[in-house]
């Protein structure tokens, strides 16, 4: 709330300098501003008696959306990439899958290995849970396991989250 939108009937007024002026009614409040040619802006409406500000109303409002800005800007959203996987893959191919992983979590981002069974594969889906195992085993000193492998569907997969 700013200038005439204060209806309270004593405030707390704060100077432009920082200083606490005490507590006064709104009308006053608004006198000052309006002396020093800036705003009467409501900072705290909880408090009691509420604690006004007299300030730039334009300057202030660009400095508050300039912090949430930088917020913003600090902010590092993790995103999820996936590996696929099938049951017959060689050592080589999981090497490459391996590193790529690797890079993955470097980055700062979830990886997610999926294993996929195709026709006839799911006939053997708990010999393959072996090949998840050794991913998670090879990626141990850079990774750890978020949530453990889980056969859903016809793809088992898990999650694996960079060691902090």
């Amino acid at each position: 709330m700013i200038n005439e939108q204060i209806r309270d009937r004593e405030v707390r007024v704060i100077s432009e300098a920082g200083e606490q002026l005490g507590i006064m009614s709104a009308r006053e409040a608004m006198k000052l501003a309006e002396e020093a040619q800036l705003d009467l802006v409501k900072v705290a409406p909880k408090a009691q008696p509420p604690v006004c500000k007299i300030i730039d109303y334009g300057k202030y409002k660009y400095e508050l959306a300039r912090k949430e800005k930088e917020a913003r800007k600090k902010q590092k959203t993790v995103e999820v990439k996936e590996v696929r996987l099938s049951p017959n893959i060689d050592t080589n191919d999981l090497n490459t899958k391996v590193n790529n992983a690797k890079k993955f979590l470097a980055k700062g981002n979830k990886v997610k290995v999926t294993l996929r069974f195709r026709g006839r594969e799911m006939a053997h889906v708990q010999q393959s849970k072996h090949i998840l195992d050794d991913i998670a085993q090879m990626l141990a000193d850079v990774a750890v396991v978020e949530k453990p492998a889980k056969l859903e569907g016809r793809n088992m997969s898990m999650v694996l989250t960079e060691k902090r």
